[in-house]
């Protein structure tokens, strides 16, 4: 588990942005190519599922891919090595020069990446290449503002003081500011690919929470603004781990006794956003067992 935020660091429904060192803002590990696997498994059978690109983003697409392409040998040299019109990647080829600058740019690394662009109602969702949504799918957020894309978001909504802060956070950004947040939930699930709705009812019934069917998936967002176009740029990095690895930490009992309090902290409409109505309090209960 290489990221908590479920130790108070990160709460939920806070906008929780955090300074980033540029030199972290990609994230490669020893899962790189099963993650790049499924990438690929997925844009070359789903590709209108987990690829969309609007005319007037290509620039911001070439500009995405051409920093990528110097960060990424930089950064990490034992895993990227760049070799005339390719990119080698853990000793794989990944061809630079296909037709869509962003699926090359999402070829090359375990993130999913998505291109906001400032329109005359606020900034617009105009190119994404998104193989691990959270819970939902690209098609409910593509072309969306971002107000749009927040509204079913509890203190989100438009016209709320959040909202207000995130539009001019991205108003000001400068490019040479990073920045990331966190964002978690739990699944009985373990897979990347999760596009079904985690939302729930506020009546939905309790269901059984078990050490061994329970995932904490973490989203890792980045934000950096482009230099030359202007666009801003998300990177969502999954990471998937069975609430079972939780208790070999040696920090585990605080995690968990912190988890818990987040857990409890959350309102009846949050809890069913985050689809945790139904699991909440078996969590609270497996989770206790590691707090001692």
């Amino acid at each position: 588990m290489k990221h908590t935020p479920y130790d108070g660091s990160s709460k939920p429904f806070t906008i929780g942005l955090a300074q980033l060192d540029p030199d972290r803002w990609i994230e490669p590990d020893d899962q790189l190519q099963h993650y790049l696997s499924e990438k690929k498994l997925l844009l070359a059978q789903a590709r209108g599922t987990v690829f969309a690109a609007a005319d007037g983003t290509q620039d911001a697409q070439r500009e995405l891919l051409g920093i990528l392409v110097d960060y990424l040998p930089a950064a990490y040299p034992e895993i990227y090595r760049r070799d005339g019109d390719s990119m080698i990647v853990g000793g794989e080829p990944v061809p630079l020069d296909g037709d869509d600058p962003l699926a090359v740019s999402g070829s090359l690394v375990q993130d999913d990446l998505a291109i906001m662009q400032k329109t005359d109602d606020g900034w617009r969702l105009n190119a994404a290449y998104v193989a691990f949504p959270s819970s939902w799918s690209l098609a409910e957020k593509y072309g969306r503002t971002m107000n749009e894309i927040h509204g079913p978001v509890p203190g989100f909504e438009h016209g709320t003081r959040n909202a207000e802060l995130i539009a001019r956070m991205f108003d000001n950004l400068p490019p040479g500011r990073f920045v990331e947040r966190f964002n978690w939930a739990v699944n009985v699930d373990g897979a990347l690919h999760l596009p079904k709705s985690k939302s729930e009812g506020i009546a939905a019934g309790a269901i059984e929470m078990t050490e061994e069917r329970t995932f904490i998936r973490i989203e890792r967002q980045t934000l950096r603004k482009l230099p030359e176009t202007g666009a801003l740029v998300f990177t969502i990095r999954i990471y998937s781990d069975p609430l079972t690895m939780l208790r070999k930490r040696p920090d585990a009992a605080a995690l968990a006794a912190s988890f818990v309090e987040q857990l409890r902290a959350l309102t009846l409409p949050q809890a069913a956003y985050k689809g945790l109505v139904s699991k909440r309090d078996g969590l609270i209960e497996a989770l206790l067992t590691i707090a001692g």
